[in-house]
């Protein structure tokens, strides 16, 4: 398969037309009702200011929180669009409605450069059910489709996958370029040694991610295991994990992953030693480390070790390729945080191409300080994930014309 062949967003005409973006302005909001954290808006300044200076008349529309369909003034756009504001240096008009005579109106008044933004549009139910209507009433403001929204494309919703179908002329936005031309070099032909990390809560959340990774790889690549996943593949192979979690129903996934791995000589590597304590509160103090020591019926796994960080580090050391998605343990706990930072700093350290995604992974990139010495850091949530496995994504799929897969 091949990766994606996306339309690019300067060969979109532009000048005085209006163009609808739609971008992920789904940002956390503060007890006072302002932005708490702007990262997604500053995410998709390179492509709102590409189109102001060409003398589009942009309409900019996102979803925020989850109303589900109903109007929810505390999820009003009125705090990110002032936040916009202040970033671009210049107005950013809001109607108090998705669609309508309103809407329609400021739309209609928009000239070259400036900002109309649309009011939440999971606001209207016909947002996450795709309806025909609501996608023809968006598509009718706009002559131009940008989609810049990548953590939004594994979703068929009205602004995904309704209003480009309906608008010919359109293209993919700066930050959804970057995330699909980086993670294509993960998921399409990647340079080998390719060293997958994989890490969180649960095996049947990422099974189908492990996998594709698995079927893609081969003789020198590896797959590292961690988070409390790791107790279930643990468990599968009759190890004692005590109160760990453990996916029960998941055993029979391990064992074929494992087997799959073993048939395609990919080293599938599983902790080695682990933190323990008898609670998910227990401070440092309270925590021990434990190799082939049996852990205690009353004691459950929190974090990797540090001779599986090592080992984790060392396999690291020489990739061509890594792609790192999940914790490697209760990361939001400073006891337990210690195994994710470590991995965090081997992925820093690998000369290989190097993507991140995932909240808790890319948290603990910003905690050790070293994002700017990794090649890509994925904001795509379960989008990233969808790609890697090796999906066409509705969002995409809406832009260059093909099927969802």
């Amino acid at each position: 398969m091949a990766p994606p062949k996306l339309p690019r967003l300067d060969a979109l005409d532009v000048d005085n037309r209006r163009v609808f973006v739609r971008v992920d302005f789904n940002v956390p909001l503060g007890n006072d009702g302002t932005v708490r954290d702007d990262t997604r808006i500053r995410a998709a300044l390179p492509t709102l200011r590409s189109l102001r200076e060409r003398g589009a008349r942009l309409v900019v529309a996102s979803h925020l929180g989850r109303p589900k369909g109903r109007v929810v003034p505390a999820l009003s756009m009125e705090p990110v669009a002032a936040r916009l504001a202040e970033l671009l240096d210049c107005e950013v008009r809001l109607p108090d409605e998705v669609v309508g005579d309103a809407a329609r109106r400021l739309v209609l008044e928009t000239r070259a450069g400036q900002i109309t933004m649309l009011e939440n549009l999971r606001f209207h139910p016909g947002e996450t059910s795709n309806d025909p209507e609501f996608a023809k009433a968006l598509a009718e403001l706009a002559d131009a489709y940008v989609n810049d929204a990548f953590g939004t494309c594994h979703r068929a919703h009205a602004s995904v996958v309704g209003v480009p179908r309906l608008i010919p002329e359109r293209a993919a936005g700066r930050l959804l370029a970057k995330e699909v031309d980086a993670l294509s070099k993960v998921a399409y032909d990647p340079a080998h040694p390719f060293v997958a990390i994989v890490g969180g809560a649960k095996v049947s959340d990422k099974a189908e991610l492990l996998d594709a990774l698995v079927r893609r790889l081969g003789r020198g690549d590896a797959v590292l295991v961690g988070g409390a996943m790791a107790n279930t593949f643990l468990y599968a192979r009759g190890e004692a994990v005590g109160a760990s979690l453990v996916e029960r129903d998941a055993t029979a996934t391990c064992r074929r992953i494992v087997d799959l791995a073993a048939g395609r000589e990919v080293d599938l590597l599983l902790p080695v030693d682990a933190v323990v304590a008898r609670s998910p509160e227990a401070a440092r103090g309270e925590v021990r480390v434990v190799g082939r020591d049996p852990i205690a019926e009353d004691e459950a796994i929190y974090d990797i070790g540090p001779a599986t960080a090592k080992a984790f580090a060392e396999r690291l050391d020489g990739a061509a390729t890594v792609f790192w998605n999940g914790p490697m343990g209760m990361f939001e706990s400073p006891a337990f945080a210690e195994g994710t930072l470590a991995v965090a700093r081997a992925v820093a350290a690998c000369e290989g191409f190097t993507v991140v995604g995932g909240g808790d992974s890319l948290a603990a990139v910003a905690a050790t300080g070293v994002g700017d010495r990794i090649d890509h850091l994925s904001t795509g949530g379960g989008a990233s994930l969808a790609f890697v496995e090796g999906r066409t994504l509705p969002g995409i799929a809406a832009l260059t014309g093909e099927e969802a897969a």
